[in-house]
């Protein structure tokens, strides 16, 4: 870490008060100082504000991304869920294709499901366009699992694919499973609306999986 940095600065990220982390942090993105970036990245494994992490993560894309990303894919290997979590988060943020080979597998079938919702979205993000479709197939194997949050969130990584997440849908819809088929068909629908929504496209194909889609109109 850069010593000269404002040691009043680095204080006020860890203060028991969350306005003054979230005004530290607002201030770090502010001043954005490349000494900061590891107190910052440090700080967004453990801070349990919703607001303040997001304004931690802000802050960070304002630094140099040479100077960001790889302490940032040091904290995806972190056994702390947050740290991983938050460091995928914030790459997708920073856009730094580098950074894909750190989408592992393992990342995209975390445990802990905010962390794998976050690879998601990195994926997505990182992905080279050459493999789109690999990562379509990945992700699809997931359809069907998990939480509404968890399976929204699936769903719209799909969905950021494009076109090529559409044969692996069509396979999915054949699955025996009628979770995975609901799920992909509500999925489907997003692809082609954006704006539907979720939990009545997921309502929709719950009814084509149970009932056929003749007679769920």
């Amino acid at each position: 870490m850069n010593h000269n940095s404002d040691p009043r600065l680095l204080a006020a990220l860890a203060a028991g008060d969350a306005s003054t982390r979230l005004e530290a942090a607002l201030a770090a993105g502010t001043h954005a100082d490349p000494g900061l970036a590891d107190a910052l990245v440090g700080r967004c494994a453990v801070e349990p504000d919703f607001f303040v992490r997001d304004m931690l993560t802000w802050a960070l894309t304002r630094l140099p991304t040479a100077t960001v990303v790889p302490l940032l894919l040091v904290e995806v290997r972190s056994e702390h869920a947050q740290a991983r979590s938050q460091a995928l988060h914030t790459l997708s943020k920073i856009g730094d294709r580098a950074a894909w080979p750190a989408i592992t597998p393992a990342l995209l079938d975390d445990a802990d499901d905010e962390v794998k919702r976050s690879a998601w979205r990195a994926a997505v993000i990182l992905v080279p366009d050459g493999g789109r479709g690999e990562l379509a197939v990945r992700l699809a194997a997931q359809l069907g699992r998990g939480d509404r949050d968890t399976r929204l969130s699936l769903s719209r990584a799909l969905a950021a694919l494009g076109d090529v997440v559409e044969p692996v849908l069509r396979v999915a819809l054949a699955a025996a499973d009628p979770a995975v088929r609901a799920h992909a068909r509500a999925t489907e629908q997003i692809l082609h609306d954006p704006d539907a929504g979720f939990d009545l496209a997921v309502d929709q194909a719950k009814r084509v999986a149970a009932l056929g889609p003749e007679r769920a109109c």
